[in-house]
């Protein structure tokens, strides 16, 4: 007999299947991640097709995506049928532009860090990290300069405006 991704399989047979703990498996139903249905003596049932969604999940923490963008692009998926071919497809090129993004954010910060720190002067004109009189205080947490690009912030020593 062929596996259909609506059949139902029991939580137990979910954790086995995944390697994820139910503790999880609650949360990521807490989350709207995953669905379940209530089957006899109230026992969690979940359609065959939650396998997927779940393998995404370990795959998406795997990468360092936060699970509020996996839950962003799973609110595009449908929850009462299994997805479709063209469902996972428009999920793939979503994530695709993602990875992307992230992969020029990381290769920018690695320049950054290797110019600046590598080199161990510290210039003001130069270095990005170096805040002189936290003359960037108002210009939001952590390292503004290499978390925001575009234009010198204001406040910026650097722009004449600290």
């Amino acid at each position: 007999m062929r596996a259909s991704p609506d059949d139902r399989l029991t939580i137990g047979e979910i954790i086995r299947r995944t390697g994820v703990s139910a503790s999880a498996l609650h949360f990521y139903e807490r989350k709207g991640l995953i669905f379940s249905e209530r089957g006899t003596g109230n026992q969690r049932i979940f359609s065959r097709h939650m396998l997927r969604r779940i393998s995404l999940i370990i795959v998406a923490k795997r990468l360092g995506i936060p699970l509020s963008d996996v839950a962003e692009v799973f609110a595009t998926l449908p929850t009462d049928r299994a997805p479709a071919h063209e469902d996972w497809q428009r999920v793939s090129r979503m994530w695709k532009r993602q990875l992307e993004e992230r992969r020029r954010a990381i290769e920018s910060l690695e320049h950054e860090l290797t110019g600046c720190i590598g080199c161990g002067c510290l210039s003001m004109r130069a270095c990005l990290l170096l805040n002189p009189d936290d003359a960037l205080r108002g210009s939001g947490p952590g390292p503004v300069r290499l978390q925001k690009s575009g234009p010198s912030l204001p406040g910026d020593p650097e722009a004449g405006g600290g």
